[in-house]
């Protein structure tokens, strides 16, 4: 059961990147490459405690759709959304944040297990891990590309 931990600096107040790191339009635009958008829940602003999304995305050349729900809620410190619905056997992502002089300090936990037992844990090894390790890289990119400038202003 792989956990991946992305650690990301952001120099913009902790209030502002906990609100978009909730943000459906902001997740949109930070996973264009998949084509991925909300189709069901909550699908647009941002999302809270109790409240699920359906997202539908291309991964490995299939389209797929993945419902999570925000089962945790601590604002500003601490969110965790966990699968619903999906290709994956369970997840729980934790979105944690701590404010730091001018900054904040955004750790993801991405904690998942993979379908089809051994199989499942191949493919983690092979390309899975690494391929979410990346969405989850990019997204934090997009997140702290967008704080760190007047780009905010649009998703908040």
């Amino acid at each position: 059961m792989p956990k991946i931990e992305v650690i990301t600096n952001i120099n913009a107040p902790i209030e502002r990147v906990f609100d978009l790191s909730r943000s459906i339009d902001l997740h949109t635009l930070s996973t264009a490459k998949t084509g991925e958008s909300a189709v069901a829940g909550v699908v647009s602003g941002l999302i809270g405690m109790g409240e699920s999304v359906t997202w539908r995305a291309k991964h490995f050349g299939v389209w797929q759709n993945l419902t999570s729900k925000i089962v945790a809620f601590e604002s500003p410190v601490h969110f965790r959304d966990s699968l619903a619905q999906g290709a994956f056997k369970r997840f729980d992502h934790d979105h944690f944040f701590e404010a730091r002089a001018n900054e904040t300090l955004m750790t993801d936990i991405f904690d998942y297990e993979s379908p089809f037992g051994f199989a499942g844990k191949i493919a983690d090894s092979l390309f899975l891990e690494d391929y979410m390790r990346r969405l989850l890289i990019e997204r934090n990119r997009v997140i702290k590309d967008t704080a760190e400038s007047e780009g905010w202003r649009r998703f908040l």
